[in-house]
């Protein structure tokens, strides 16, 4: 059986997530959650403890930003349905333990082999997903629709991103884009 992928991006408070929510409570089995994000801050640990509220508690959490495809065999044994809430935040993670990078003259070279291994970790979960049949919601934002940042490190990001968001969206079977609260499938 193949697994279903859909794809939810939107920008910063747009309603992705609660969407995303809401299409994982239509699953018909039991839902395991992979929450991405690191509480390093006080604003992170409120953004995540209303994240948690806001989901049911009968939900299976899983916190955790790397080698998520080696989960998958765990998770597929009691659930049906994975909602991986975010893509962006996930990158961030895997881009800061390169720590002793300076991203101010990191040749280019070396960022598209970060890139390519960041990429790595998304083709895993989205092919072992596939594999044992289940339904991957992603979470991601979409951050390349505003002004370029004046930064060189927020530049990297906001263009890794948006092409690891065109290689989830490519394999994903539908893609929906919120925009204040409302969906809109665009694939």
């Amino acid at each position: 059986m193949k697994g279903k992928i859909t794809l939810v991006t939107g920008g910063a408070r747009s309603g992705k997530s609660s969407y995303a929510e809401n299409l994982a409570k239509q699953s018909l089995g039991p839902v395991a959650y992979l929450a991405t994000a690191i509480a390093f801050d006080q604003g992170m640990k409120d953004r995540i403890k209303k994240h948690r509220e806001s989901r049911p508690q009968q939900w299976t959490t899983y916190e955790a930003y790397k080698d998520l495809y080696n989960l998958v065999p765990e998770i597929a044994q009691s659930h049906d349905t994975i909602l991986l809430d975010c893509v962006t935040v996930m990158t961030t993670n895997l881009m800061f333990e390169y720590e002793n990078l300076d991203w101010e003259i990191v040749q280019h070279e070396e960022i598209d082999r970060m890139e390519d291994r960041i990429k790595q970790q998304f083709v895993g979960l989205l092919k072992s997903c596939q594999e044992y049949g289940l339904w991957l919601i992603l979470v991601t934002n979409e951050v390349g629709m505003g002004i370029v940042p004046e930064n060189r490190l927020a530049r990297i990001f906001r263009d890794m991103a948006g092409r690891i968001n065109q290689l989830i969206a490519q394999e994903a079977d539908e893609v929906y884009f919120t925009v204040s609260g409302i969906p809109m499938k665009i694939k």
